[in-house]
C-alpha cells in the first residue's frame, strides 16, 4: 500500500482480497496484505464494512509498519445459520485507515459466496380430531433456511377410507417466512351405531426447487419425516344415547302399566264409594207411585215417596242426600313452589253448598320435576310424578261429592323446576289444578 504522501503507481502493491465461499453455521477466512510505501512509520486501523460486517472480523485490527514493509492480516467469516444470511454473492469490503494521513483511506473489496442451506419446521395440529364425518387440521410451516423453497404435500393412509383436501395445495415461503395450510379430512361413510373408529394418517412435506435447466426438480435431501395425526370417527347414535332411549321407553311402559291403572283405580273407588252412600228407591216406593193403586194419604194425590219425586217433605227438584238441583261450577288452584320445597293449595266448598266433582285438569306447563298429590276432603284421589306429564285430566261419570267446609287440596313437592316455552329455566315449580262439577244447595 502506498503512503498518503506518495501517489499510487502501477508498480505499487495492490489491495486485492481473494474471493471466498462460506456456509452459514461454519467459518472461512481470506487475507489482505497491507504495505507501507511511504517514508514514515504509519499505523493502520482495519474495519469491515457492508453486509458482512456483523459476522466478519479482521485479525489483527491494527498494524504499524515501517517504510517499505508490509503485513498480512486475516479476515475471518463466521455467518450464523439463520434465514437472515441469504444464499448467494454478497460484497465484502475492508476500510484501511492510516492514522497519520486519514485522507489516504483505502477500501479494498471482494465477493463472498454464501452457500445455501435448507431447514424446514413443520407442525400438524391437532394430532387427534373427533367428528361424525369430517375433521379440520392446521399444517404450520416455517422456512428456517436461507433460500426460498417450494413445498408440496402428500397424504398417506393405510386404506382408502379417508379423503384429503389441502388449501392451498403448495407453498413458496421465503427464508424466515411462516405460512399455514388448511387440511380437511373426510371419511367415506358415516358410522351409525357402535363405538368410535380411529383412522391414523400421515402427511409428507416435500421441498422442491428449480434446477439449472429451469425444470422443477425434487430435492431428495429436503424430504421431511412424515407428520402423524389421527381422525376418530364417532357414531351418529352413540351407545349411551341408546341406553337413554331404552330407559325412557321403560319409564313410558311403566307409566301405562302401573301408574295410570292405579290412578284410574283410585278414581273408580272414590266414585263407587259415593254411589254406595246414595239411597236406592225400594220396590215398595215404586209400587206406591201415582196410578199404581198404592197407599194414599188424606188430601193427597197418591204422591210417591221415592227420592227426587216430590214427597211429603216438599223439596221439589231435590236430589239424593237432600241436595237441591244446582249449577255447573269450577275452581282453579294456582300453586307456585320453590325448588326443594313443599307447598299446599286449597279450595273450600262454601257454606250451605255441596260440590259434586266430575272433572279435574292438572297443568305442568314448565315440565317441572317432583310429586303432586290431590285430595278431596279426607280422601286421597291420586299422587302423580310431575316429570311424567305436562297436562293431565280425569273425568268421572258419577260425581265425587264433598260438602260445605271440606276442601279440594293439591300438594306439590318441587324437586327441580323445569324449562317453559321461553327457553329459560324457571326459578320455581308452577302447577295449576282446575276442578269442575255441580255446586248445589244443601236442603
Amino acid at each position: 500500500m502506498t503512503s498518503p504522501a506518495a501517489s499510487p503507481s502501477p508498480g505499487a502493491p495492490g489491495l486485492d482480497i481473494p474471493r471466498v465461499s462460506v456456509t452459514p453455521g461454519g467459518s472461512a477466512s481470506t487475507s489482505l496484505t497491507v504495505r507501507n510505501d511511504g517514508d514514515i512509520v504509519e499505523a493502520y486501523r482495519l474495519e469491515v464494512v457492508g453486509d458482512c460486517a456483523a459476522w466478519t472480523t479482521v485479525e489483527p485490527e491494527r498494524v504499524s509498519l515501517y517504510p517499505g514493509t508490509s503485513e498480512t492480516v486475516t479476515i475471518c467469516l463466521e455467518p450464523p445459520r439463520s434465514p437472515q444470511v441469504r444464499a448467494g454473492d454478497m460484497p465484502l469490503a475492508v476500510r484501511v485507515l492510516p492514522t497519520e494521513h486519514p485522507e489516504a483511506v483505502r477500501v479494498p473489496e471482494t465477493t463472498v459466496h454464501v452457500e445455501e442451506f435448507r431447514e424446514l419446521r413443520t407442525e400438524l395440529a391437532p394430532r387427534r380430531r373427533r367428528g361424525w364425518l369430517r375433521g379440520r387440521y392446521r399444517l404450520a410451516v416455517r422456512n428456517e433456511g436461507n433460500t426460498p423453497v417450494r413445498l408440496g404435500f402428500t397424504p398417506g393412509q393405510p386404506g382408502e377410507e379417508l379423503k384429503f383436501d389441502f388449501r392451498p395445495t403448495e407453498l413458496k415461503p421465503a427464508p424466515g417466512e411462516s405460512a399455514e395450510v388448511g387440511l380437511r379430512v373426510r371419511a367415506g361413510r358415516p358410522v351409525w351405531f357402535g363405538t368410535p373408529t380411529s383412522w391414523p394418517f400421515t402427511v409428507d412435506v416435500t421441498e422442491t426447487g428449480d434446477g439449472e435447466d429451469g425444470e422443477e426438480r425434487q430435492d431428495p435431501g429436503a424430504v421431511r419425516a412424515p407428520l402423524e395425526a389421527e381422525f376418530v370417527q364417532i357414531p351418529i347414535f352413540p351407545t349411551w344415547l341408546l341406553a337413554v332411549l331404552a330407559a325412557l321407553l321403560a319409564l313410558l311402559l311403566a307409566w301405562f302399566l302401573l301408574v295410570r291403572p292405579a290412578v284410574r283405580s283410585t278414581a273408580k273407588e272414590a266414585a263407587d264409594e259415593v254411589v254406595q252412600k246414595r239411597p236406592t228407591p225400594s220396590a215398595d216406593a215404586n209400587r206406591q207411585a201415582p196410578g199404581t193403586g198404592g197407599d194414599k194419604r188424606p188430601g193427597g194425590g197418591g204422591r210417591s215417596t221415592a227420592p227426587g219425586a216430590g214427597g211429603d217433605d216438599g223439596g221439589a227438584g231435590t236430589g239424593p242426600d237432600g241436595v237441591a238441583g244446582g249449577q255447573q261450577s269450577s275452581a282453579t288452584i294456582d300453586l307456585q313452589t320453590g325448588g326443594g320445597q313443599t307447598k299446599t293449595g286449597t279450595y273450600t266448598v262454601p257454606a250451605g253448598k255441596a260440590f259434586g266433582i266430575t272433572d279435574i285438569v292438572v297443568a305442568n306447563f314448565q315440565g317441572d320435576e317432583g310429586v303432586l298429590t290431590i285430595d278431596f276432603g279426607e280422601r286421597k284421589i291420586t299422587t302423580i310424578a310431575l316429570e311424567t306429564f305436562r297436562n293431565q285430566d280425569y273425568h268421572w261419570v258419577t260425581p265425587i261429592r264433598i260438602t260445605e267446609s271440606q276442601t279440594v287440596t293439591v300438594q306439590v313437592t318441587c324437586a327441580k323446576p323445569g324449562t317453559p316455552a321461553t327457553g329459560r329455566r324457571a326459578q320455581g315449580c308452577h302447577e295449576v289444578l282446575n276442578v269442575s262439577g255441580v255446586l248445589s244447595d244443601l236442603r
